[in-house]
Protein backbone atom coordinates (compact mmCIF):
# COMPACT_ATOMS: atom_id res chain seq x y z
CA UNK A 1 0.00 0.00 0.00
CA UNK A 2 2.82 2.39 0.83
CA UNK A 3 4.66 3.51 -2.27
CA UNK A 4 8.36 4.31 -1.97
CA UNK A 5 10.49 6.07 -4.55
CA UNK A 6 14.25 6.13 -4.15
CA UNK A 7 16.63 8.54 -5.80
CA UNK A 8 20.22 9.66 -5.53
CA UNK A 9 22.14 6.60 -6.61
CA UNK A 10 24.94 6.75 -9.10
CA UNK A 11 28.62 6.26 -9.75
CA UNK A 12 31.18 7.71 -7.37
CA UNK A 13 34.88 7.33 -6.72
CA UNK A 14 36.06 5.65 -3.55
CA UNK A 15 36.16 8.15 -0.72
CA UNK A 16 33.33 10.16 -2.18
CA UNK A 17 29.82 10.75 -0.95
CA UNK A 18 26.26 10.22 -2.06
CA UNK A 19 22.92 10.93 -0.45
CA UNK A 20 19.96 8.69 -1.15
CA UNK A 21 16.39 9.86 -0.72
CA UNK A 22 13.24 7.84 -0.25
CA UNK A 23 9.87 9.53 -0.63
CA UNK A 24 6.85 7.74 0.81
CA UNK A 25 3.34 8.12 -0.50
CA UNK A 26 1.45 8.21 2.80
CA UNK A 27 1.75 10.36 5.89
CA UNK A 28 1.24 7.29 8.05
CA UNK A 29 4.70 6.17 7.05
CA UNK A 30 5.98 8.76 9.50
CA UNK A 31 5.14 6.28 12.26
CA UNK A 32 6.96 3.40 10.60
CA UNK A 33 10.47 2.39 11.31
CA UNK A 34 12.25 3.03 8.03
CA UNK A 35 15.27 1.16 6.82
CA UNK A 36 17.79 0.90 4.04
CA UNK A 37 19.02 -2.49 2.94
CA UNK A 38 21.30 -3.40 0.08
CA UNK A 39 21.90 -6.30 -2.23
CA UNK A 40 25.48 -6.98 -3.19
CA UNK A 41 25.80 -8.87 -6.49
CA UNK A 42 27.26 -12.09 -5.06
CA UNK A 43 25.84 -11.89 -1.55
CA UNK A 44 22.61 -12.01 0.39
CA UNK A 45 20.54 -8.98 1.22
CA UNK A 46 22.28 -6.89 3.88
CA UNK A 47 20.77 -4.56 6.44
CA UNK A 48 22.33 -1.10 6.28
CA UNK A 49 20.51 1.32 8.58
CA UNK A 50 17.17 2.04 10.20
CA UNK A 51 15.43 4.89 11.97
CA UNK A 52 12.35 4.81 14.17
CA UNK A 53 9.27 6.95 13.74
CA UNK A 54 10.47 9.78 15.97
CA UNK A 55 13.88 9.91 14.37
CA UNK A 56 15.70 9.69 17.68
CA UNK A 57 16.66 6.02 17.46
CA UNK A 58 18.95 4.85 14.71
CA UNK A 59 20.58 1.54 13.91
CA UNK A 60 23.51 0.77 11.66
CA UNK A 61 25.31 -2.22 10.34
CA UNK A 62 28.85 -2.39 11.65
CA UNK A 63 30.16 -2.14 8.12
CA UNK A 64 28.72 1.36 7.66
CA UNK A 65 28.74 2.76 11.18
CA UNK A 66 30.54 6.07 11.31
CA UNK A 67 30.29 6.56 7.55
CA UNK A 68 26.55 6.50 6.85
CA UNK A 69 23.83 8.57 8.48
CA UNK A 70 20.13 7.86 8.25
CA UNK A 71 17.62 10.63 8.88
CA UNK A 72 13.99 11.40 8.19
CA UNK A 73 11.74 14.36 7.63
CA UNK A 74 8.26 13.27 8.58
CA UNK A 75 6.68 16.46 7.26
CA UNK A 76 7.99 15.50 3.83
CA UNK A 77 7.51 11.75 4.28
CA UNK A 78 11.11 11.35 3.23
CA UNK A 79 14.01 9.30 4.53
CA UNK A 80 17.63 9.97 3.68
CA UNK A 81 20.82 7.99 3.72
CA UNK A 82 23.94 10.12 3.70
CA UNK A 83 26.88 7.99 2.64
CA UNK A 84 30.39 9.27 3.19
CA UNK A 85 33.81 7.71 2.70
CA UNK A 86 32.36 5.27 0.23
CA UNK A 87 34.24 2.07 -0.50
CA UNK A 88 34.06 -0.27 -3.49
CA UNK A 89 32.45 -2.87 -1.23
CA UNK A 90 29.52 -0.48 -0.77
CA UNK A 91 28.56 -1.14 -4.37
CA UNK A 92 25.05 -2.57 -4.32
CA UNK A 93 21.44 -1.93 -5.13
CA UNK A 94 20.04 0.03 -2.21
CA UNK A 95 16.41 -0.44 -1.21
CA UNK A 96 14.29 1.78 0.99
CA UNK A 97 11.90 -0.05 3.31
CA UNK A 98 8.90 1.13 5.27
CA UNK A 99 7.53 -0.65 8.32
CA UNK A 100 10.86 -2.29 8.97
CA UNK A 101 10.69 -4.78 11.81
CA UNK A 102 14.19 -5.17 13.06
CA UNK A 103 13.70 -7.93 15.59
CA UNK A 104 12.31 -10.28 12.98
CA UNK A 105 14.28 -8.72 10.11
CA UNK A 106 11.20 -8.27 7.99
CA UNK A 107 10.54 -5.33 5.71
CA UNK A 108 6.93 -4.80 4.75
CA UNK A 109 7.16 -2.19 1.99
CA UNK A 110 9.91 -1.88 -0.59
CA UNK A 111 11.08 0.70 -3.04
CA UNK A 112 12.32 -0.28 -6.48
CA UNK A 113 15.97 0.12 -5.54
CA UNK A 114 18.69 2.45 -6.70
CA UNK A 115 22.14 1.42 -7.88
CA UNK A 116 25.20 2.71 -6.08
CA UNK A 117 28.53 1.95 -7.72
CA UNK A 118 31.80 2.90 -6.07
CA UNK A 119 34.92 2.66 -8.19
CA UNK A 120 38.52 2.46 -7.03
Amino acid sequence: QVQLVESGGGLVQAGGSLTLSCAASERTSSRHTMAWVRQVPAKELEFVAAINWSGVSTYYADSVKGRFTISRDNAKNTVYLQMNSLKPEDTAVYYCNADARLVTKTYVYWGQGTQVTVSS
